[in-house]
């Protein structure tokens, strides 16, 4: 048993988002102390999956270890990835479907397990998200893990509070993503941080990190498109810093970082 501070980045979102975690990144390791990063990828590459290039970016910038979601096989290159680099995909794939959801990492002389599952409303078709969790977490403490940190990709925020239900007191942390909007409900619970949707990396002054044009034009007429990631907008960067002790989260705090200078630092409450 130990201590371990462990830091998530939510959807990260095309150049923007890429571009803001490697100027700020590093230095906020070096300020928290951060001894371990995950990021979600799925929509790193242009907004919609990963490339090896831009992977390779990611991890050079300081990131250890990453999850994905309904986006993580839109580029095709990733596929021999799973096998080469520290990316995580959906556990509640098909077991067929190349990659895992889970591993385990040893930092600090803690075994770290990282959990990705996928929620069930307006997603692909995957197995049922909380009988594959159960099994997972199962099986990471089988393994030995006595810390847990589960990134949920999910867009019903019924589906993750549920999550935080089942699993407050087991696992060290469980964070939403996808819907890009981040949440006001930081808490940490019986040693289990939570949030439902940490918000993206990324443009921030229009349309869940897309140039607004395709969306409203979707929403006036019906009528999609291709959404595009704009090369110029400002900026932000969201990042979870989870203060752990034995498996258990002590302290967490929300940090938003803009590209103008600004930083917004929040406190998780605790619950009694």
């Amino acid at each position: 048993m130990g201590q371990l501070t462990l830091a998530f980045i939510g959807d990260i979102v095309g150049r923007p988002g890429r571009s803001m975690v490697k100027e700020h990144l590093k230095g906020l390791r070096e300020e928290f102390g951060i001894d371990f990063v995950i990021a979600n990828y799925e929509n790193a590459s242009h907004g919609f999956g990963l490339t090896s290039k831009n992977a390779t970016e990611l991890f050079n910038a300081g990131v250890d270890t990453m999850t994905g979601g309904n986006h993580s096989f839109d580029k095709k290159e990733v596929l021999p990835l799973f096998e080469t680099m520290e990316l995580l995909r959906p556990h509640n794939y098909p077991d067929a479907t190349p990659g895992t959801g889970k591993k385990v990492y040893e930092v600090n002389g803690v075994k770290l397990g990282v959990l990705n599952i996928m929620g069930h409303y307006t997603m692909p078709m995957v197995d049922n998200p909380f009988i594959c969790a159960q099994k997972a977490v199962a099986e990471l403490k089988e393994e030995g893990c006595e810390a847990i940190f589960m990134d949920i990709h999910a867009e019903a925020s019924s589906e993750k509070r549920a999550m935080m239900m089942m699993f407050q007191g087991e696992l060290s942390g469980i964070i939403g993503t996808h819907t890009h909007v981040a949440t006001d409900d930081f808490q940490i619970s019986e040693g289990t941080a939570y949030l439902s949707d940490i918000g993206l990396s990324g443009c921030r002054d229009n349309v869940i990190g897309m140039e607004a044009k395709i969306p409203l034009q979707r929403f006036l007429t019906g009528v999609g498109g291709h959404f595009n990631v704009p090369n110029q907008c400002k900026k932000i960067l969201q990042v979870a810093i989870l203060e752990l002790e034995d498996g258990h989260c002590t302290s967490a705090r929300k940090l938003k970082v803009f590209d103008d200078g600004r930083r917004i630092e929040t406190e998780a409450w605790l619950e009694s």
